[in-house]
């Protein structure tokens, strides 16, 4: 009984988190008018990657609560990918992505091979993405425009995916991608707050 209530607690938590996870980098991006320090490249892989994984929950009919909150961020990585499109006046090819997703979608659940095959590269998909955000804030040593906020729930949300998991599906294929999605979302964070306390400390020597 008790753990029933706790999984209960930790699926509307993550719910509830993910409901807002991308607001405040999507206000970020929105008071600054400027995408520096937030990769394109980064947010593409990980929309692949959320696709990928709800795509595979729902064809293996696992229960709703343990992806519910995938077509929310799913829907929050669309507003953000507008606007850095629209920030780095490029929105004309915004057409051209929702056809490739769309179109990728749709061929996932063609046949089981290939959303196995998908799902088998999730992980990697969705840790190059992060990799690829760490590589955009090492290059251009600026992460005020990248919201701290965003990447701590982020971090949250995967961290109590891990037991979720655990206890309902018992995935090894996704517990394997939360605790690395766990692991590098913690990396991106801690390398964000980082740039941004030295950012400040700048600021007060000038």
């Amino acid at each position: 009984m008790q753990s029933d209530t706790l999984l209960h607690v930790a699926n509307f938590s993550t719910l509830f988190v993910c409901m807002v996870l991308k607001f405040p980098q999507i206000f970020v991006l929105m008071r600054a008018k400027s995408t520096t320090g937030v990769s394109l490249n980064s947010l593409l892989l990980e929309l692949t990657g959320f696709i990928v994984f709800v795509t595979y929950q729902m064809y293996y009919d696992y229960p709703p609560p343990t992806y519910l909150e995938y077509p929310i961020l799913i829907a929050q990585d669309v507003i953000l990918l507008l606007l850095i499109l629209h920030y780095n006046g490029s929105l004309r090819q915004s057409l051209v992505y929702t056809l490739v997703f769309v179109g990728g979608w749709r061929l996932l659940t063609v046949d089981k091979w290939i959303i196995d095959l998908a799902m088998s590269l999730c992980t990697f998909i969705s840790a190059a993405s992060k990799l690829t955000q760490l590589q955009c804030l090492w290059r251009s040593k600026d992460a005020g425009q990248v919201s701290a906020l965003s990447w701590a729930l982020a971090t949250y949300t995967c961290a109590v995916r891990i037991y979720t998991t655990t206890v309902t599906t018992g995935d090894m294929q996704v517990l394997v991608r939360f605790i690395a999605m766990t692991l590098l979302n913690l990396w991106v964070l801690l390398t964000v707050l980082y740039y941004q306390r030295n950012s400040s400390r700048t600021k007060k020597d000038e």
